[in-house]
């Protein structure tokens, strides 16, 4: 009986395709786009406009709560500002740390949702964010600004992939099945970074430690965000099939 032939070394590595690399700066479109215009805004708010200017934007685009208790009347801006305010921000380290946790988290679920459900995903988060700090101050006259509570949104689906990313394509993108809440809430690593998160967040808003950042931070919409992340992923995921490969080991 004559057994199957192997292919020698030299004839493997030819016939099998190099590994994919990854580029150090890769980020997206999408996600380099959202990342442009919040910088595009950032410095017409601190080089362009006057000082009446930049009061009509921040009055247009940022979210002030009280505005949506009625009180004012109605002014078209009342549908644009919760979606507005998520591409301003209040300082150069108010937007530098958005942008690097933008580009940490949202790249890799902006490859895994395609850039339409991402935008979707940023907006609905973004929407999630305010409807949370409205409840929680209707009569709040502080503007709200920055991609905080869409950026939360985004590390609450990475939670639900358990931190999971494949870079077998050229670009990491979250791999695998979205897990569910019980199995992510058993997984040591994902529950002690939400932990580390959620004090982080309440340190700072409440106590108002933020170096280099002007105001204080809205926890209140980061967890609205969150939330909205964490259990609304589904909606967006367009589908995960499992690869052929591991299909086929199960035949």
């Amino acid at each position: 009986m004559s057994e199957p032939q192997h292919p020698s070394k030299p004839e493997t590595a030819e016939t099998m395709p190099p590994p994919a690399r990854e580029p150090v700066f890769n980020l997206p479109p999408i996600v380099m786009a959202v990342i442009g215009i919040c910088a595009i805004v950032y410095l017409l708010q601190e080089y362009v406009l006057n000082d009446a200017q930049q009061m009509t934007l921040l009055y247009d685009g940022a979210f002030i709560p009280v505005l949506y208790t009625g009180q004012y009347g109605f002014d078209w801006f009342l549908f644009t500002r919760p979606f507005t305010y998520a591409f301003m921000h209040g300082g150069f380290a108010h937007i530098a740390i958005n942008m690097v946790w933008l580009a940490a988290f949202g790249s890799p679920l902006a490859n895994r949702l395609g850039a339409l459900r991402f935008a979707l995903f940023f907006a609905v988060t973004g929407l999630a964010s305010v409807a949370l700090f409205w409840a929680m101050h209707p009569y709040g006259e502080a503007p709200l600004v920055g991609a905080s509570g869409a950026i939360s949104g985004m590390m609450g689906a990475a939670a639900r992939f358990g931190f999971r990313t494949d870079r077998s394509a050229g670009k990491a993108g979250f791999a695998g099945p979205v897990l569910p809440v019980a199995i992510v809430l058993r997984s040591r690593g994902v529950v002690i970074f939400l932990a580390m998160w959620m004090i982080i967040n309440l340190a700072t808003g409440l106590l108002g430690f933020a170096p280099g950042i002007d105001g204080q931070i809205a926890w209140e919409a980061h967890i609205g965000g969150f939330l909205a992340g964490f259990f609304g992923l589904r909606r967006f995921d367009r589908g995960w099939q499992a690869p052929d490969w591991e299909t086929s080991d199960r035949t």
